[in-house]
């Protein structure tokens, strides 16, 4: 089955969704879980630290079981165990139940999302892999755009649970269209690594500098977005006094605008290497949570002044994650589900890190959202600048 650009990243797309969808559509249910019974809103907001780090685990074991034995198999198992976990929340009454399937859930998610960016590498390369992750990407962000509007629909229309229904349902569709529309991608005569090897490739990527840059870069871009959506539900339902109702158009503004950043990023890279991309995002992004800060310093912090900044701070991952994405497994092309796989799991944890201590401090403001965003976008400039620096790869610097 011969695959075109196009139809790679409908399929992909459809793939990586599954994540914002698990993530983001139960969102406006944070409030009605800690009324069942699952305790405060605060403690409830682990269940998204607890997915990330499932999610992590998942991509870390995943990867290189799919450069092993393929794509499918470790695609279409990971969508199985996300869809009978996802059946199995809908009947949790305690929060350890609560984390507890959610990282079971997350751990099939992950084994599944990790083969999308490995499928692209396994059909393109160079600039025109940059150019499809973007597109992916772009097509991607209906879902964290739907996501809480379909929860909130939801929500009204039954309980929280029903959100764990429809992620199974979705979890069932993308087993029919994997099942049916993608071939194997991966080449049949590629080398296949021993359990020894799979830590040595691991090791490779870790020990290598500029490789390393691309990912810490992709981590603190994360790590500063979870934060925000960890502490979204609260600050934006319970501090600022937004609806269920409307909370999902506040949060998918952000979403908006990171799919603008994706069609820029794909504009730009007609002139610009990858690496200048990513440098202008993480400029922003520091800029930004610099401007959130003396915000909530001077107390002027509102909807109507934090909402704008959130959006630009969110937007700039379209100019980061797929040009990070697509510099690092041009070093790693032999390996691409493993290196994959290590940079999920590194922003991933840093994702989880981050909305843990936004969450560990039960207080009434934005303070600890800000800080946290502020921290990891500093750090995110430093690794790209100091770990990459100038660098980048020639198939991706020539100028097309």
């Amino acid at each position: 089955m011969t695959l075109n650009a196009r139809r790679v990243a409908y399929l992909v797309a459809a793939n990586t969704a599954l994540a914002p969808f698990a993530i983001d559509a139960y969102l406006p249910a944070m409030p009605a879980l800690a009324e069942a019974g699952v305790q405060s809103v605060h403690h409830t907001e682990l269940s998204i630290s607890g997915f990330l780090l499932g999610f992590a685990l998942g991509q870390l074991t995943g990867g290189p079981l799919s450069d092993r034995i393929g794509r499918r198999p470790v695609l279409l198992g990971g969508l199985v165990v996300f869809l009978l976990a996802s059946l199995m929340i809908t009947r949790v009454d305690a929060l350890p139940e609560l984390l507890a399937w959610r990282f079971v859930q997350a751990l099939g998610g992950g084994g599944c999302v990790v083969n999308s960016a490995a499928i692209v590498r396994d059909c393109f390369s160079g600039r025109e892999a940059a150019k499809v992750m973007s597109t992916m990407a772009m097509i991607m962000m209906l879902a964290p755009l739907a996501a809480p509007a379909v929860g909130s629909g939801l929500l009204y229309l039954a309980d929280w649970w029903l959100i764990f229904v429809f992620l199974a349902a979705y979890a069932a569709f993308l087993l029919w269209l994997m099942g049916t529309r993608l071939p194997e991608t991966r080449a049949p005569d590629a080398p296949v690594a021993s359990p020894r090897q799979v830590l040595r490739n691991y090791a490779s990527v870790l020990r290598h500098r500029e490789g390393m840059g691309y990912v810490f870069s992709v981590a603190a871009t994360f790590s500063g977005m979870f934060a925000f959506i960890t502490a979204s539900p609260f600050l934006y339902i319970t501090h600022y006094g937004v609806t269920p109702a409307i909370y999902p158009l506040v949060f998918g503004a952000n979403v908006v605008v990171m799919a603008l950043s994706n069609r820029l990023n794909i504009r730009l890279l007609r002139r610009r290497t990858p690496q200048q991309n990513m440098r202008l995002g993480l400029g922003v992004q520091f800029t930004v949570s610099l401007c959130l800060v003396a915000l909530v310093a001077s107390g002027l912090d509102s909807l109507a002044t934090v909402v704008p900044l959130i959006m630009l701070f969110m937007g700039m991952v379209g100019l980061i994650t797929p040009n990070a994405i697509a510099s690092l497994l041009e070093h790693f092309s032999h390996m691409s589900a493993t290196a994959t796989a290590l940079l999920g799991s590194i922003q991933f944890s840093c994702g989880a890190l981050a909305g843990v201590v936004v969450s560990a401090f039960e207080i009434d403001s934005a303070w600890p959202m800000v800080l946290t965003m502020l921290g990891v976008s500093l750090a995110g400039n430093l690794a790209l600048r100091g770990l990459v620096g100038r660098a980048g790869h020639p198939a991706l610097g020539e100028q097309g």
